[in-house]
Formats: structure tokens, sequence, C-alpha cells
């Protein structure tokens, strides 16, 4: 908190007079004060408090379920540090329906925060709830982390907080699953999908195209970097890639020595679910399904090839090569060809690596 201050100055003993008023006088007994002359950017500012800059994300009512969620208010503190901050902050009782207030000042706690309130109010007001109070409450909670935003990223109040700003402390402090779509969107710079309440077949496709999930594979993305010791002036970033599949090999294996072992099916969830992550490998769309080879002397009546053998389709793709697999090779190359293709590119990436 900063207030502009009218010294009166003695110059022969050096002595500076400040007049800082009973609106003023809580600043010195918060801490030390800092005297310094006056920039120039608050040389049209009156005397009095530094009036804090407008903040116009907490008149964004798109954002309230983000600011009341119980994982972003822990993130900032708590209500226990809700409470503190009303303590510095708020100097007079916050119902303003009273004819009457007490010069004593308590906090009392109504979801979705808590509210400064004199003895007398919080006498008549406990154990009510109303949209007056939950609406004190909740602007007490913006304001409250806004602020927490701001001096955890070193600036003052004088600063406007942004939606990347916001979204970064977020991130940092755990809380990104809290973040609405909306706001996701904006900070993406994506558009902000609209859900009509009839679909048709050909614009249903199967992607997730959520801004928040946008999100997250960005903050993944960036999470992968690793940084390696600096070469000279030079800082060298390295891809950290997903390790999905490990392998290692037996071959001393049980089933190596009988004559007629039983085959068993090699099955990995975790591989299968990355490959239908990735793009079709026919037309690059966003894949639906990781397809397992057929015919080769693999798979057969209600079996399937091993989950090492697939390779991603979308669904357009994947039915078109189940009804014709000889016009669909003549098209995009064989099974085997973009099996071939498909593992190299997982083991170049670090996809599959050794155990």
């Amino acid at each position: 908190m900063r207030a502009l201050l009218t010294p009166e100055v003695v110059p022969r003993l050096g002595v500076v007079l400040l007049k800082p008023g009973k609106e003023l006088m809580r600043l010195f007994s918060a801490g030390r004060v800092l005297v310094e002359p006056e920039p120039e950017h608050m040389t049209r500012l009156s005397t009095g408090r530094v009036p804090d800059a407008r903040q116009p994300l907490a008149e964004d009512e798109a954002l309230i379920p983000f600011f009341t969620d119980e994982r972003v208010i822990c993130a900032a503190g708590g209500l226990s540090g809700l409470e503190y901050w009303l303590k510095r902050n708020a100097c007079e009782c916050q119902y303003p329906r009273s004819d009457y207030h007490h010069h004593e000042l308590v906090t009392m706690r109504h979801a979705p925060g808590a509210m400064m309130l004199c003895w007398h109010c919080d006498n008549k007001l406990r154990e009510q709830s109303t949209g007056l109070l939950a609406g004190i409450a909740r602007r007490n909670v913006i304001d409250w982390i806004i602020d927490t935003v701001l001096t955890g990223l070193r600036f003052n109040r004088e600063r406007e907080l942004s939606i990347a700003e916001l979204c970064w402390w977020a991130i940092y402090v755990g809380v990104v699953d809290a973040i609405p779509e909306s706001l996701a969107a904006r900070a993406m710079q994506m558009p902000c999908e609209t859900f009509p309440s009839v679909y048709k077949e050909s614009d249903i496709i199967a992607v997730d195209n959520r801004s928040t999930v946008a999100l997250q594979r960005r903050i993944k993305t960036a999470g992968s970097l690793k940084r390696c010791r600096p070469q000279g002036n030079q800082q060298v970033m390295q891809e950290q890639q997903p390790k999905v599949l490990a392998l290692s090999a037996d071959p001393e294996s049980p089933e190596s020595f009988m004559l007629r072992p039983k085959r068993r099916r090699w099955e990995n969830e975790k591989y299968t679910r990355w490959v239908k992550s990735q793009p079709c490998e026919c037309c690059r769309r966003p894949a639906d399904d990781p397809h397992h080879v057929i015919g080769h002397g693999m798979g057969g009546t209600a079996t399937k090839a091993h989950d090492l053998f697939v390779f991603p389709l979308c669904r357009e793709c994947h039915d078109k090569l189940h009804a014709d697999v000889a016009a669909f090779g003549q098209k995009h190359g064989t099974q085997l060809e973009l099996l071939f293709r498909f593992l190299d590119r997982a083991l170049a990436i670090g996809v599959i690596v050794k155990a």
C-alpha cells in the first residue's frame, strides 16, 4: 500500500513532518515506512492513498467459478489466509445495511469466503445466509486472490492483472485443472467452442478440442524439455521424449525350450493408448483407433495381433481398411509398410526404449 503525504519541511533542522491523518495512520502501524521523493507518474495524483489499479478480471462473471474453487482458495492460502488479508486491508465493517457499527472488528466466515464485520453486526448476522452476505464474501475472495497473484508474481497493486498472468499463476501453484474453458480459450487465443443442441453426424469429430486440454498439452510439452549443461555461451535445450514402452530380451524363457509352446498374446494398454493419440498414418487427421495388423499370419478368429503390431488410424480409414484390404493397400500402402514406418518413428523419438 502506498500513499502520497504532504510534508512540512524545516530546512535548517532537516526535519520532515508528515500528516498522515486517521485513514493512513495504519500504514505506520503495519511496519516501516519509506519516505522518498514523489515519482513523476504520481505528480497528478492528489494527496492521500494511492488508488489501486482497476482489475477487470474481478468483474468478469465467467471467472467466478475459478476464483471460488476450493482448490484455488487453498492454493492462495486458505480461509485463514483470507482472514489475515482482511485484517490488514479492511478497516471498517463491510455490512452496509446497519445504522450502528461497533468499533471492534471481527472476521466472519460465509461461503465462499469471509468478511470483516463489527462486533454488533457479527452478533446479528451470525448463522444467517443471504445473497448480500454471499456477494460480499465472494468479492473478498476475488480481491484477495488477485492481490495474492500479484504478490506471488512480484507485482504491486498498481498493475492490472492479465489473463495470461492469472493462468501462469494457476499453473505454478498446481491448480490448472480449475481453469474454466472460457479462461483457457482466452489465454490460448482460441475460439470458445459452442455446443449446439443438435449435431449432424458429419460434424462429429472424435477429437478433444477443448481449450483446457490444449493448455495442458502445452504444459506437458514444456515440462518435457530439460536444460542441459551450457556449452560456451549457449544454453542447449534438449527434448525429453516420453518413455511409453520399455522392452527387454529374455533368450532363455521357459517356452523357448518347449517343442510346442503355448502362444500368449502380448498386451500393453499404455502403448496402445499412446498409439491412439497419434495422427492417422493415412490422412494425418487425429486418430481414433490403434489398428492391429490383420492377415500376414497374424490375428484370426476371435483373436488379435500383439499390441506391438499396431498403428494409428482414424475411424474412416479404419472402416475402409476392414471393408477392402486390397483396395486400401493400393491407395495407402500395405499394412506392413505402415506398421514399419510407425515403429521406426516410435523408436526414433524414444517412445520404445530398452528396459
